[in-house]
């Protein structure tokens, strides 16, 4: 398959790192713009595949930079990023002519879905259904590490990217240690001492959200690592 260009267009520059950061390694080209104005004129430097954008954004907001857009091209796909809910939101991104709209926060793979469907070329039905059926059972929980979600009973739970990727190594490596620096190297590049904070807190996260079921337990290993014992 051809890379698929993407201009993502989002002031919220640690989110923008992010996004680009996980499509890139899943094969996209992409760039990225800080707000609408410079969106805009990369839009039409670049010539993406797919245009990415959220709508409240300073200097121009996302709604204004697409009207500008489509007075000239009415046939690259629009996607909005937005978390903004009101209905009258998501008929006005229509009706400057958006493809597709989806609400913050959401799950990675969902993102990539969609741009693939804009840009024609969305994965087989079978690789949906995979992923779909991609579910980890956690004592009462259900987990489902490429959608980034986590299920008990009739609640579901939204986690972020770093958050889906330490619980699938736990998952993975039940009852056993998953080494500290390991987990630092591969999610955060290095395994430096503020980074080493940051992997305690999304710990601490995942043990909250983790709280329902009493039996679940992610054990310290001191000086070694993380253990998810239930």
């Amino acid at each position: 398959m051809n890379e698929i260009k993407v201009l993502f267009v989002e002031d919220e520059q640690t989110l923008a790192m992010i996004i680009k950061d996980t499509l890139e390694a899943q094969g996209f080209v992409v760039q990225v713009a800080k707000n609408g104005e410079a969106g805009l004129r990369m839009f039409f430097e670049q010539k993406p595949d797919v245009l990415v954008a959220d709508v409240m954004m300073p200097r121009m907001d996302g709604f204004e930079m697409v009207r500008q857009i489509r007075q000239s091209d009415r046939h690259t796909p629009v996607l909005f990023l937005t978390a903004r809910s009101a209905i009258n939101d998501v008929v006005q991104g229509f009706e400057l002519g958006a493809n597709d709209y989806l609400k913050k926060p959401f799950g990675m793979q969902e993102l990539m879905i969609r741009i693939k469907a804009l840009a024609g070329r969305l994965m087989p039905q079978t690789e949906i259904n995979t992923i779909q059926q991609e579910w980890l059972v956690i004592g009462q929980y259900r987990f489902n590490p490429t959608l980034q979600r986590l299920q008990i009973a009739d609640i579901e739970t939204e986690l972020s990217h770093r958050e889906s990727e330490i619980l699938r190594r736990l998952c993975e490596n039940r009852n056993q240690v998953v080494n500290t620096q390991n987990i630092l190297l591969e999610l955060w590049g290095d395994d430096s001492f503020f980074n080493n904070k940051s992997l305690h807190v999304f710990i601490t996260k995942l043990r909250h959200k983790l709280s329902k079921d009493p039996h679940i337990r992610i054990v310290n290993v001191r000086g070694i690592g993380y253990k998810l014992i239930y």
